[in-house]
């Protein structure tokens, strides 16, 4: 069998040697960010898309080659391993296979089969079976024992047949066979439990539900899932929809072993066991390791939208440090408000009372009118929730009184705000702050830049998955901390300014050492150069290298401080100015002068032209964002609850979720609308997050509206007409093979239809 690296070489299809030194120096502690982007030259170039999927195969691989020896090391102290079976261990692919090459060899309770051994009765199984001409009847006369427990002809016979039931079922090749012919033929069905039809209502779509086992969208099959967990609906594994269908696959049991029906004594017998093997031993056993492995693939689908998800919401366009309020929308309780400063720290609060019931709108204005003036404020952040539209309406009318202020509002999603206004980390932030005004914050610095607030947040209480409380926890906590990471080395952090929760995510830091660092920085003031950082404490050599390019300080001693240039790579930058005879604040910015350069002739041992390349583009733009630039969506006026809809309005919105099946969009009525995956383009789409990414400003043209279920039919293509999309919905006509997006009949249809009343259950059932 090939060695780990060589196999994660062949999926990647890059070179061995690559591999190997990616896996050394994950080994040694580098993490991938850093992998990534200061060590090019040492694994030949790989990406942070490629590492990521690098370490991942390698978690894999390394618990398989754990979990053989494992195997092996129990099936030796049998005295059981032949040469044969090992070298079928040993060159076992994956965790099935290996499983199943040790099923025969698994310590396991008192099985039927083995009573019958110990009965004495397998002589009578193995002569049955390889030779058919023995009448069972008479020779089973021959093997009753009453001190056994064998009375009878039949007792000895079914001891017989669990025999060789349990030694039938445990051939991994046949497993093996079955399975891919269960995976690639078989539907996944699901019907509701008896008396479950009012408490499942949810579940009503699927009541009745069929579809093919391999090709179930991850959506539905979690859908299902949930349904079995609350006991509304059972799953099975079916060859065809009609119960009572001979399977197939009790035919390929019998080829596999040679069983023949050719009329002899025996055939009959051995052929009632051939059918106890598929449908006693066999088909449990297949029917739970497939739905377990659909589960597995939904899971994995699921973690990957909320991830493409997670990571296009932290990396939105910052507006920048600029003065901001943060206002958090309420009625009853009023408006809470925070003003921050251009660095993000708190210079003012207080609350309001414009919305109802109250209405104080002449009082609420002059308390803003005069928080904007003393504090210079250029933005105004809004949260989305409760009394967010009447709150907008508020603000907007104040600031179209007086233009001279300079002063922007924007509607800020607040998802996970109240999560992060209720936890540890605000209340140390804040200790002497209510929760509410803490929401007002967050909501504010999320508008000055999205990353830096968003990161002191659990990811899974951002809001932007799709079945998320469904999947594996573990791999989805995994994931999304990898997601984060990337996001914060990619966009870099100033070291002067950042939050503990910011800096704890830069390659080779922890929350221990950031908050050292933020100690450091409160004693001795803001840090002149990155070599001050290994003054901190526990800021080993080790940290250094792993952090340190991944740090900003701005204005600081050495201007190559405020680049993504490593220290340990600024003797190039010397050789640079050096040989221009030029300063490096005078080579900053200069992309003529750079133009002219020629990696090869500033590469060394060391440093490669990869690196040198990259040196090149950082001194030509110093400290880039990669994140776009800041843009807002301007919500309709007079359009904020559902019941202001109207079918073939053309809206603007936000994007603020991405699934399988189409795009959430913000269109300020306090309830996202849903564009399905079929009105996204003109064109057919496959994948949702190639045509839109979470934090898109869209237009949208209004298809359906339920008000009463709160269900909002969009699309993108607009030239789409509500009257035709109605009209083909009741006629059941599809377009590309989808159904039309804006479904809502009185008939609830089966999920595979794709109507918009099946995807909005599928939403709910999401959200809840």
């Amino acid at each position: 069998m090939n060695s780990i690296p060589s196999r994660i070489a062949q999926e990647l299809g890059v070179k061995e040697a690559q591999v190997s030194a990616a896996v050394a120096l994950l080994d040694e502690g580098a993490t991938v960010p850093f992998i990534s982007r200061y060590r090019k030259e040492v694994t030949g170039g790989l990406d942070d898309t490629q590492m990521r999927d690098l370490e991942s195969r390698l978690g894999y691989l390394r618990e398989l080659e754990d979990r053989r020896e494992t195997i092996l090391n129990s099936i030796r102290e049998q005295d059981k391993l032949s040469p044969e079976l090992e070298r079928d261990i040993r060159g076992a692919d994956t965790k099935n296979r290996l499983e199943d090459l040790y099923l025969p060899y698994k310590p396991r309770r008192r099985t039927k089969g083995q009573i019958a051994i110990e009965a004495g009765l397998e002589p009578l199984a193995n002569t049955l079976f390889d030779d058919p001409s023995q009448d069972p009847a008479s020779l089973a006369l021959n093997y009753l024992n009453a001190e056994q427990g064998i009375n009878d002809v039949k007792g000895a016979l079914d001891g017989a047949k669990y025999i060789l039931m349990e030694r039938l079922s445990e051939d991994a090749n046949l497993l093996a066979k079955l399975r891919h012919f269960l995976w690639n033929e078989c539907l996944l069905c699901s019907t509701v439990m008896t008396g479950k039809e009012q408490e499942g209502e949810k579940f009503r779509d699927y009541f009745a539900h069929s579809e093919p086992l391999k090709t179930t969208p991850s959506h539905r099959a979690l859908a299902m899932f949930r349904g079995r967990n609350e006991s509304v609906l059972s799953l099975a594994i079916k060859f065809s929809e009609e119960e009572g269908t001979t399977h197939p696959c009790e035919g390929m049991v019998a080829e596999f072993w040679k069983v023949k029906d050719e009329g002899r004594p025996a055939d009959t017998w051995l052929k009632e066991v051939i059918r106890w093997t598929w449908r006693i031993k066999l088909y449990t056993h297949l029917e739970t390791d497939l739905l377990g492995q659909l589960r597995e693939l939904a899971d994995t689908a699921a973690i990957d939208v909320f991830a493409h998800n997670l990571k296009d919401l932290l990396l939105a366009a910052p507006a920048g440090q600029r003065a901001t309020i943060g206002l958090d929308p309420g009625m009853r309780t009023g408006v809470k408000v925070a003003v921050i400063d251009a660095t993000g720290k708190v210079v003012d609060h207080c609350a309001i009372f414009p919305t109802p019931p109250q209405n104080k709108i002449t009082e609420s204005a002059a308390v803003l009118l005069a928080l904007i003036k003393k504090h210079g404020v250029e933005l105004i952040a809004i949260g989305n929730g409760t009394a967010s539209r009447e709150t907008e309406r508020f603000v907007k009318d104040l600031l179209a009184a007086r233009p001279e202020l300079g002063c922007t509002s924007v509607m800020v999603n607040e998802s996970g705000a109240s999560i992060y206004s209720a936890s540890e980390y605000a209340a140390k932030e804040f200790p002497d702050l209510d929760v509410t005004i803490r929401g007002a914050i967050s909501i504010a610095r999320r508008l000055q830049d999205p990353l830096a607030e968003l990161v002191k947040i659990d990811p899974k209480s951002i809001g932007v998955g799709q079945y998320q409380h469904d999947v594996s926890q573990t791999a989805l906590s995994r994931t999304l901390e990898t997601v984060v990471e990337d996001c914060v080395n990619a966009v870099g952090v100033d070291v002067n300014t950042a939050s503990p929760a910011l800096l704890a995510r830069v390659s080779g830091l922890n929350l221990s050492i950031s908050a050292n660092i933020v100690e450091y920085r409160d004693r001795n003031g803001a840090f002149k150069s990155r070599e001050q950082l290994k003054e901190v404490n526990r800021f080993g050599a080790k940290t250094f290298e792993q952090a340190a390019g991944f740090l900003r300080v701005v204005g600081g001693d050495n201007p190559l401080d405020a680049s993504a240039v490593h220290p340990e790579s600024y003797s190039v930058v010397e050789k640079i100015v050096n040989r221009c005879g030029r300063e490096v604040t005078n080579v900053l910015g200069d992309s003529s002068f750079l133009k002219t350069l020629k990696p090869a002739e500033y590469a060394d041992e060391r440093f490669g032209i990869p690196t040198v390349t990259d040196i090149f583009a950082e001194l030509d733009k110093p400290g880039r964002d990669p994140r776009p630039d800041f843009k807002t969506a301007t919500f309709k006026d007079g359009i904020e609850k559902i019941s202001d809809l109207e079918p073939d309005m053309i809206l603007e919105g936000v994007v603020t979720n991405v699934t399988n099946f189409g795009a959430f969009v913000d269109i300020g009525v306090h309830q996202d609308g849903l564009v399905h995956i079929s009105a996204l383009a003109n064109q057919f789409v496959k994948d949702p997050h190639s045509v839109v990414k979470a934090g898109d400003i869209v237009k949208v043209k209004v298809m359906e509206v339920d008000a009463q279920r709160k269900r909002i039919a969009l699309s993108m293509r607009l030239d789409d007409k509500a009257s035709d999309v109605q009209a083909a919905n009741s006629s059941g006509e599809r377009r590309g093979g989808r159904s039309k997006p804006a479904a809502m009949p009185k008939q609830t249809p089966k999920p595979e239809n794709t109507t918009m009343a099946a995807l909005f259950a599928q939403a709910k059932q999401k959200k809840r």
